[in-house]
C-alpha cells in the first residue's frame, strides 16, 4: 500500500458512506479506496475526485489543498507502476507546484514527492529537471527543521545526483561526489555498496568515453566487487546486489568473456526474481541486458526471443507474430528504445529493410520523449543518442544503393543525416516564429533565471546557495506552465528539407555543397550538384580524427606555423586528400556544412597541392580555387534571407577598453575604416554596454563588435565582453534580431562546447539563436592588428556591392596580396580565422528583375485591358450610332 498522509496518519474507513462528507475526506476516501485496489482503469476515478474537488465554487482551505497533494503523489506513484511515465509526472509536478504555492507543511514533500520525480525525469531524458529537483530538495533538507536525519537524505541526495550526472555524460562530476561521500560520510555497509556500483558504473563508462582515466576499467571492476561484499551480508538487498552482478555480467560481455558474463547474468537473475514488488520497467530492462548479451554471443534467435519478452512486459496487446510493434502501441519508454534498436541490428544482418523500420520506430519514440523535454541542454543530449542510430541507418542505405542503384537510398540517407543537423537551434527557430505571446515570455523568463543561475555558479565559494535555489525553484515552476502550453500545440516534428528547392537554390547560386556527417567510425559526405547527390565514406578509426586534430593544432598560436612550414604544407595536404575535397569544379562557389571537429577547421587554408616555399603568400591554398561560405545545415542554407540590396547601416560596438590590460589598440583604426564607408551608430569606450547594444540592435542592417571574447571550457560557457560586463552566448537568445549580418571581430567567436549534432555552443550560435542568418566570426584567438587590415577591406567589398561570402574571400586574397604586410604575418594564422556562415545570394538582381518583370507586365496587362475595354466601348458606341441610323 502506498497511502501518503499527514504525520503518517491513515484513514481506513473505506466502507464509509460518502454522503455527508467534507471535500477533504471525499478526497481521502477515493484514494483509501483506489489503493486497496489499485490497477491502470481505477486510476480513472482518482481523476475524477479531483475533477469534481476543482469544479467546486467553495474557497479552498490549506486542508483541502494538502488532500489534492496527497491524491496527485499516489496517483503518480501508480502511473510509474503501471508504465505511465510521463503522466506520473504531471501528477507529481501538480503535486509540488499545489505543496509550494500554498506554502502547505505536515507532509514529507520530498520522500513522496520530489525524490520520485527527480527519478522520473532521469528516466525521460530530461537530466536538467532532474538536477534542478534533487538541489532543490537537497536545499529543504539543509534549511528546515522537519528533516533530522540529515545523513540518511544527504545520502539519497548524493545517489539521485549521480544517477543524473553519469545519465547526461558528467562522468568526472560523478566519481568526484561518489568518491568524496565514501571517504568523508559515516555511512551504512548497504549505502556503501549501492554508491559503489555507481562509482564503478562511471569508472566503467569513463573508460568507453576515453576520458583519460586512469586505470578505469580495473577501478569499475574492483567497485562493482566491493559494492557485493557489502550487500551479500546484508538482508532485503537481492535487487541492488542484482545490479551489481549485471554490470558485471555487461563489463566481461564487452571484453568477450562470454563465459563468465554468463555466469555473473544467471546470479543476477535469480537476486532479481527474489525482488518483490517487481516494475514492468525494471523486468523489461533485465531481459534487454540478456539480450544483448545472447546478441554478442551470436545467439540471434534466442536474443530474439528476450527482446519479445521486453515488447510483451511493457506493450500492451503486443502480437510477437509481427516481431516489431506497431508505432501506435509505442510511448516514451526508452527501454523500448534500446530494444527496438537491439532487434534492428539483428535483423540487419539478412533482412536491412526491416531493420530501418526498426530504426525508424526508435526515432519515433525519441520524438516523443524530445517533444516532452524544454531544457536546451537535456534536448542536445538527447539528440545525441540518436547519432549511433543515424550511422547504421546511413551504413544500411548505402548498401542498399550499392546493391539496387535507387537514388532515392541516398535522398533518404541525406534526409536522416540532416534531421540531426542543428536541430536544436532549427526547432527553436521554429517554435519562436509560432510561439503565442505568453509562450515567448516564459521562454524568455527561463532562459534569463537560467543565465542568474550560471553566473551565480560562476563565483565558485562565493556564490549564494539561498539566491540561486531561488532561481531554481522559479525555473521551474515556468519550466512547468510552460510545458503545459507546449502540451496543448502540435508535437514538433523534425522538419524535412526540400531537396528539389535545395537543388534550384545551388543551381541558382551556382554553387555546390559538401556536406559531412561525423559518424564514430566514418565520417559520411554528401556532395550535391547538378540536380544529384552522391554518397561516400572516409573511415576515421584510427587515423582520420588525429590526422584533422594535428592540422588544427597549428592554429594554436601565432607561432606554431611559422616554426614548422613544411610540416604544414603536408598536413594541410594530407588532410584535404583525407576529406576528398574537389580541386576543381564547374561553379567556383562553395558550401560546406561540417560536423563534429570540421566545425573547427579552416577549409581555406588546406593545400591542394605541397610546395617547398617558405613564401606563404605563394603557397597553394584551397581558398585559391573556391569562394566559400560555410552553413550549420542545408535546411539552414536553403531557408537562409538573401544579403539585401539595401543601403546598408552599421551599428558598431567597439568597447577598445583604454588604459586597461585589455586595451584593443588597432580597434580604434577598425571603427574608422568602417565609419568613414557606413553611415550607422558606433558605441565606442563606456558607450559600448550591453544595454546600448541591445536597445538599438533591431535598428541597423549590420551588426559589428569589435571586442574580447572567450570559448568557455567544459564547466564555463562561452562569452562575449561589453564595456559594462561580460555576456554569457546564452543571455543572447533573447535578443530577438533579424540583420542582415553579425561580424564577431572577436577571439574565438565560433569556439565553445562542441556536440556532434547541434555543432558548437560559441557566441556565434548565442546570435543564431537570437535571428542571425549570416554571421562573420573567428574560429581562434585573432590578432588585433591583422584583424584591423582584414575588417577594412572586407568593409571596402561591401561597398563596392560584393556580397558578404565574396568580401570574405576577398578580403583574404587581397590580404596575401598586401606588399606592406611582412611575409611572417601572412601566416594562414592571420588571415584564414574568419568564417563566414549564411547566404551567398544577394537581395538580387533576380529578385529585383522578377519585380521589374511583374511590373512590365502588370502595365502591358493594364494597357490591354483598357485598350481592350476602349476598344468595346468605341465599338459599342459605333454600333449605337449605326443601329440609331438604321
Amino acid at each position: 500500500m502506498h497511502l501518503h498522509r499527514l504525520s503518517g496518519f491513515i484513514f481506513l474507513f473505506l466502507s464509509l458512506a460518502v454522503f455527508g462528507q467534507s471535500q477533504e475526506d471525499k478526497i481521502y476516501h477515493a484514494v483509501d479506496v483506489f489503493t486497496a485496489h489499485p490497477s491502470a482503469k481505477a486510476l480513472q476515478n482518482l481523476s475524477n475526485a479531483e475533477a469534481d474537488f476543482w469544479k467546486s465554487q467553495k474557497p479552498k482551505t490549506k486542508d483541502e489543498l494538502l488532500a489534492i497533494v496527497v491524491l496527485n503523489c499516489n496517483k503518480g506513484y501508480y502511473e510509474n507502476q503501471f508504465g505511465q511515465v510521463q503522466n506520473a509526472v504531471s501528477s507529481y509536478e501538480k503535486a509540488w507546484q499545489i505543496y509550494q504555492k500554498n506554502k502547505l507543511g505536515d507532509y514529507d514533500i520530498i520522500e513522496y514527492c520530489l525524490k520520485p520525480l527527480g527519478n522520473l525525469y532521469t528516466v525521460l531524458g530530461d537530466y536538467d529537471s532532474a538536477e534542478n529537483t534533487i538541489k532543490q530538495y537537497y536545499f529543504i533538507i539543509n534549511t528546515s527543521k522537519n528533516y533530522p536525519d540529515t545523513a540518511a537524505q544527504k545520502f539519497a541526495v548524493i545517489l539521485n545526483l549521480s544517477n543524473v550526472y553519469q545519465s547526461s555524460g558528467k562522468i568526472a562530476s560523478a566519481i568526484e561526489i561518489l568518491e568524496n561521500t565514501l571517504k568523508t560520510e559515516k555511512l551504512s555497509n548497504i549505502q556503501k555498496g549501492v554508491l559503489l556500483n555507481n562509482l564503478g558504473n562511471n569508472y566503467w563508462l569513463g573508460s568507453q568515453k576515453f576520458l583519460m582515466l586512469k586505470n578505469a576499467s580495473d577501478n569499475a571492476e574492483k567497485a562493482f566487487k566491493s559494492s557485493i561484499k557489502y550487500l551479500e551480508k546484508e538482508k532485503n538487498q537481492s535487487e541492488t546486489l542484482s545490479n551489481s552482478y549485471r554490470n558485471l555480467a555487461s563489463m566481461n560481455r564487452q571484453w568477450q568473456r562470454f563465459d563468465t558474463a554468463d555466469s555473473y547474468m544467471e546470479k543476477a537473475e535469480k537476486l532479481f526474481l527474489e525482488t518483490p514488488n517487481q516494475q514492468p520497467r525494471k523486468i523489461a530492462k533485465l531481459h534487454y541486458e540478456k539480450a544483448l548479451l545472447l546478441f554478442d554471443e551470436k545467439k540471434y534467435d534466442e536474443s530474439t526471443q528476450e527482446i519479445s519478452v521486453v515488447f510483451k512486459t511493457l506493450i500492451p496487446n503486443y502480437n510477437s507474430k509481427n516481431i516489431l510493434p506497431n508505432q501506435d502501441q509505442l510511448y516514451a519508454e526508452s527501454v523500448l528504445v534500446d530494444a527496438l534498436d537491439l532487434q534492428a541490428e539483428i535483423l540487419k544482418i539478412n533482412e536491412p529493410k526491416k531493420a530501418l523500420k526498426a530504426f525508424e520506430l526508435s526515432f519515433y519514440i525519441e520524438e516523443v520523449l524530445m517533444n516532452a523535454l524544454v531544457y536546451e541542454n537535456s534536448k542536445i543530449l538527447m539528440q545525441l543518442r540518436s547519432r549511433n542510430r543515424t550511422e547504421k541507418c546511413i551504413s544500411i542505405y548505402d548498401q542498399l544503393f550499392k546493391k539496387e542503384g535507387k537514388n532515392q537510398y541516398v535522398e533518404d540517407a541525406f534526409q536522416l543525416s540532416e534531421r540531426t543537423k542543428a536541430g536544436i537551434l532549427k526547432s527553436y527557430r521554429s517554435n519562436i516564429k509560432n510561439a503565442s505571446a505568453e509562450e515567448k515570455q516564459l521562454l524568455q523568463q527561463l532562459q534569463n533565471l537560467n543565465n542568474h543561475i550560471l553566473k551565480e555558479q560562476q563565483k565558485g565559494d562565493l556564490a549564494n546557495i539561498s539566491k540561486i535555489n531561488q532561481f531554481i525553484k522559479k525555473q521551474h515552476e515556468q519550466m512547468i506552465s510552460l510545458k503545459k502550453i507546449q502540451s496543448q500545440n502540435s508535437d514538433y516534428i523534425p522538419e524535412k528539407c526540400d531537396i528539389k528547392a535545395l537543388f534550384s537554390k545551388l543551381e541558382n547560386d551556382k554553387a555546390m555543397m559538401v556536406y559531412y556527417f561525423m559518424g564514430s567510425e566514418k565520417l559520411y559526405y554528401f556532395v550535391l550538384q547538378h540536380n544529384r547527390i552522391a554518397l561516400n565514406y572516409i573511415n576515421i578509426t584510427h587515423l582520420g580524427i588525429p590526422r584533422i586534430a594535428q592540422f588544427i593544432d597549428y592554429f594554436n598560436s601565432p607561432d606554431a606555423i611559422t616554426n614548422d612550414i613544411t610540416g604544414y604544407n603536408h598536413y594541410g595536404k594530407d588532410v584535404y586528400d583525407l576529406l576528398k575535397l574537389p580541386l576543381i569544379n564547374d561553379y567556383s562557389n562553395l558550401i560546406i556544412v561540417p560536423d563534429g571537429i570540421l566545425n573547427f577547421l579552416p577549409f581555406e587554408a588546406l593545400i591542394t597541392k605541397e610546395s617547398k616555399t617558405t613564401n606563404f603568400a605563394k603557397m597553394h591554398y584551397f581558398l585559391n580555387n573556391f569562394k566559400i561560405a560555410y552553413n550549420t545545415s542545408a535546411n539552414i542554407y536553403l531557408n537562409s534571407k538573401p544579403n539585401s540590396k539595401s543601403e546598408k547601416t552599421v551599428l558598431g560596438v567597439f568597447p577598445v577598453f583604454e588604459k586597461t590590460a585589455y586595451e584593443l589598440t588597432y580597434s580604434k583604426k577598425e571603427l574608422e575604416s568602417i565609419r568613414n564607408n557606413f553611415k550607422g551608430k558606433y558605441l565606442e569606450n563606456a558607450d559600448a554596454r550591453f544595454d546600448n547594444f541591445k536597445n538599438n540592435a533591431s535598428q541597423y542592417s549590420i551588426l559589428h563588435l569589435s571586442t574580447h571574447a572567450s570559448s568557455g571550457d567544459i564547466e564555463t560557457p562561452a562569452s562575449i565582453k561589453f564595456y559594462d560586463q561580460e555576456v554569457l552566448y546564452s543571455e543572447l537568445y533573447n535578443l530577438h534580431i533579424n540583420p542582415d549580418l553579425v561580424v564577431l571581430s572577436a577571439c574565438e567567436t565560433g569556439i565553445g562546447k562542441l556536440y556532434k549534432a547541434e555543432g558548437a555552443m560559441s557566441i556565434a550560435r548565442g546570435f543564431q539563436f537570437a535571428g542571425a542568418q549570416n554571421l562573420l566570426f573567428s574560429l581562434w584567438k585573432v590578432n588585433d592588428f591583422t584583424t584591423s587590415v582584414f575588417m577594412s577591406d572586407f568593409y571596402k567589398n561591401i561597398k563596392n556591392d560584393a556580397s558578404y561570402f565574396e568580401a570574405n574571400t576577398n578580403a583574404k586574397r587581397d590580404y596575401l596580396n598586401n606588399k606592406s604586410i611582412p611575409n611572417a604575418k601572412k601566416s594562414p594564422y592571420y588571415w584564414s580565422s574568419f568564417v563566414y556562415y549564411g547566404s551567398i545570394s544577394t537581395e538580387d538582381k533576380s529578385t529585383n528583375y522578377i519585380y521589374y518583370v511583374i511590373s512590365i507586365l502588370t502595365v502591358i496587362a493594364l494597357f490591354l485591358v483598357f485598350n481592350h475595354y476602349t476598344k468595346w466601348k468605341i465599338f459599342t458606341r459605333f454600333s449605337k450610332r449605326r443601329n440609331i441610323k438604321k
